[in-house]
């Protein structure tokens, strides 16, 4: 079983995600505040967090920042949950390393999708031991999950190391943000496709190889170079 972590300070929103979870087969405990999901991700990892952004104090984007800041929880899958409708607060999340976002007022069936999708994607079977997939000077261990530039381990988000292996196992091909959207984060998304350009931006940022490797596609998507 998956174990989730919901983070949301009105009780009822909280019972009624962790009731729709539960009965999608996964583990859930919830938190009400942000400070005490840090603490609690750090001692136990939790497979996925559910994060509402309007927290009391550390309010949602603190904590994005602060379990991405740590090795030891820069990696795992978060989805946002925001009351807020404007893209800026949307995208501000994704910036700070949210693999997802859901804005609220939400359907419990369609983030218990959203939670499935991502965890599809992350526990994957375990690959071959030695299974690595090189890319110029970036090396993706996919056994360890983990990925190197020019010998220097690099940190990566979840969604952003799935994006980057499957653009180079698909390096040469035009793909669509919406391919992207459907083969990487696993649903038909109807909310726009910047998540896509933010995720992109931020494997370029920090793998600066990728820069010029990345081809944007106009109006379309992207391609990765084929060396």
């Amino acid at each position: 079983m998956s174990r989730i972590l919901v983070v949301e300070d009105e009780k009822d929103i909280a019972d009624l995600i962790a009731h729709s979870l539960t009965r999608a087969g996964h583990v859930v405990e919830t938190l009400g505040t942000g400070a005490s999901a840090v603490a609690k991700a750090k001692a136990a990892l939790p497979d996925v967090i559910v994060l509402d952004l309007m927290l009391p104090g550390m309010d949602g984007f603190l904590v994005c920042q602060a379990l991405r800041s740590d090795p030891s929880t820069a990696a795992v899958p978060i989805i946002m949950l925001t009351a807020r409708g404007e893209e800026a607060d949307r995208i501000a999340g994704l910036e700070l390393g949210a693999d997802d976002y859901v804005t609220k007022p939400f359907s419990p069936r369609e983030l218990a999708a959203r939670v499935g999708a991502l965890l599809r994607r992350v526990q994957r079977a375990p690959a071959p031991p030695g299974a690595r997939i090189v890319y110029g000077p970036i090396t993706i261990d996919a056994e360890r999950h983990s990925v190197e530039m020019n010998g220097d381990e690099v940190k990566l988000t979840a969604k952003e190391f799935l994006l980057l292996q499957y653009l180079i196992e698909h390096r040469g091909r035009v793909l669509s943000r919406d391919l992207l959207l459907t083969d990487v984060w696993g649903y038909q998304y109807t909310g726009g496709t910047r998540t896509v350009d933010v995720h992109i931006r931020r494997l370029r940022e920090k793998l600066p190889f990728l820069a010029g490797a990345i081809v944007t596609i106009k109006q379309f998507g992207y391609r990765l170079e084929d060396q």
